[in-house]
């Protein structure tokens, strides 16, 4: 309960992050990256879903407050932050690679779409989604 309300504290300050409950279902998109999708070296590809506020971007040692939900290409979703009871801290060195990559490429306040490669993902490790797998992410803070 009141890491609900911390949360709706937070989106209070930012004046625009989006409070989804996980059950709103899958994103139309989560099949595929549109073609308007932008795609780095690795594979990554990413949308803007809403634009950031300043110009700082996390670093790879950077510790980000992060709201997210994650999907399987076929639509079901494996974890979000309303699980967790709010906006989660997360050291940037001990997420996924496909995180540490794209979570650099935001600012605060922003939130994007993920579509992120089995290999820069869980591939391999046993009990976890394969694949690839969607994420929108909104950060909510760098520390």
């Amino acid at each position: 309960m009141l890491r609900r309300a911390f949360a709706l504290i937070v989106c209070a300050a930012l004046a625009s992050c989006t409070l989804k409950d996980e059950w709103a279902g899958p994103p139309p998109d989560v099949a595929a990256p549109p073609a308007d999708a932008i795609r780095t070296e690795s594979g990554l590809a990413s949308k803007v879903l809403r634009v950031g506020l300043g110009s700082m971007h996390p670093t790879p040692r950077s510790t980000v407050v992060v709201m997210y939900s994650g999907w399987t290409t076929d639509g079901q979703l494996f974890d979000t932050w309303s699980r967790h009871g709010g906006p989660q801290a997360m050291p940037l060195d001990q997420v996924i690679p496909g995180w540490t990559e794209g979570v650099q490429l935001m600012v605060k306040g922003e939130k994007r779409r993920f579509w992120v490669p089995g290999h820069l993902a869980y591939d391999g490790m046993p009990g976890r989604p394969q694949g690839t797998l969607v994420f929108d992410i909104e950060l909510v803070d760098i520390r």
